[in-house]
């Protein structure tokens, strides 16, 4: 992928990693810190030529095609370096081959920069390993949620576990990805196994921060909940996705009367509050396991993430305090 210049013409020869694209969401890659509408406004335009002609936003990119990209002012990205110091970690790796990588993402970063954040996980791992060609996200975490994210390492692999993650929880013969969380609520739940399916809604607030409701005019969302310990006041639940909207173990948790402990959007305020001083300060959601076809192979592969340390530990100590009343002993 070429690095555009502010001060002359940048060509761009197309390869298969770049394949498929959309024209517009490939500029949008490479022109980090330039606004939307200025790579909008120069497509549209002419400036942008593909093939020495001009070309849509939407239009996919061939292997092949070249782009002829005028002299564009990037945003300075010393900034975006101290960020990522300010990371200060080394992402740990569960699994690695040609087609993908497996990290186990800690809870606190964000995947990508982007809503104030100028770096995450993915501008991370690319400055970690400067001789990949090819390195993009295949899903999305939250930024408080911890676990399993996986990135492509070829377009290929990633078209595939889109697909997969579209196809949603493996079922018969679907190739889909099987994603469990492992989740602590406020509350004591009952039920050893419960389908929700409750529609979501994607909603602003006047600040402009993106919230999530359920609302009979949303989308279609399901997810299956098991029971796997339960205490005097808490409980800790498995979390398997069948569809993957926005927030919504979050959501529906909250729209049931268990709020996620240290949910700071969704959850019980005041719990968090009494939580963050005995050593609770994160959202307690985790992406534990996930199972699916691998992406080129089809063979099936499973990835877990343990249970990062201070959350082990918090529900250790939460025995001594509360006493467990079911599930395997903690």
């Amino acid at each position: 992928m070429a690095d555009v210049s502010k001060n002359t013409v940048t060509q761009a020869i197309i390869t298969e990693d770049e394949q498929g694209q959309r024209l517009d969401n490939f500029l949008l890659k490479i022109c980090k810190g330039v606004p939307k509408s200025h790579v909008y406004r120069i497509v549209r335009s002419g400036e942008i030529r593909v093939n020495r002609r001009r070309a849509e936003v939407c239009y996919r990119l061939q292997i092949g095609d070249v782009l002829r990209i005028p002299p564009i002012r990037l945003a300075q990205r010393d900034t975006e370096m101290a960020d990522g110091a300010a990371i200060g970690v080394e992402l740990p790796i569960l699994y690695e081959d040609d087609a993908l990588l497996v990290i186990d993402k800690p809870s606190g970063i964000a995947v990508h920069g982007g809503s104030g954040v100028s770096f995450g996980v993915i501008e991370a791992l690319r400055r970690q390993r400067p001789q990949a060609r090819f390195l993009e996200l295949a899903h999305r975490l939250d930024r408080e949620t911890s676990g399993i994210l996986l990135v492509g390492k070829k377009r290929s692999a990633l078209t595939a576990l889109h697909d997969m993650f579209r196809e949603g929880g493996i079922t018969g013969n679907a190739r889909g990805a099987d994603k469990r969380y492992l989740v602590l609520v406020k509350g004591r739940w009952m039920e050893p196994l419960r389908h929700v399916k409750a529609p979501l809604l994607k909603y602003l607030l006047e600040t402009g921060e993106r919230r999530v409701r359920v609302s009979e005019q949303g989308k279609v969302s399901h997810t299956v909940f098991r029971l796997r310990a339960r205490w005097g006041h808490y409980s800790l639940l498995e979390a398997e996705l069948k569809s993957g909207r926005t927030h919504q173990i979050r959501v529906h948790l909250a729209h049931l009367g268990f709020p996620i402990a240290g949910d700071d959007k969704y959850g019980d305020f005041a719990l968090n509050k009494a939580l963050a001083k005995t050593g609770l300060k994160r959202m307690f959601l985790h992406a534990w396991k996930m199972t699916l076809p691998h992406p080129l192979s089809g063979t099936a592969v499973t990835f877990e993430a343990p249970l990062p340390a201070h959350l082990d530990a918090f529900l250790h100590n939460l025995s001594v305090k509360d006493p467990q009343e079911y599930g395997e002993k903690i």
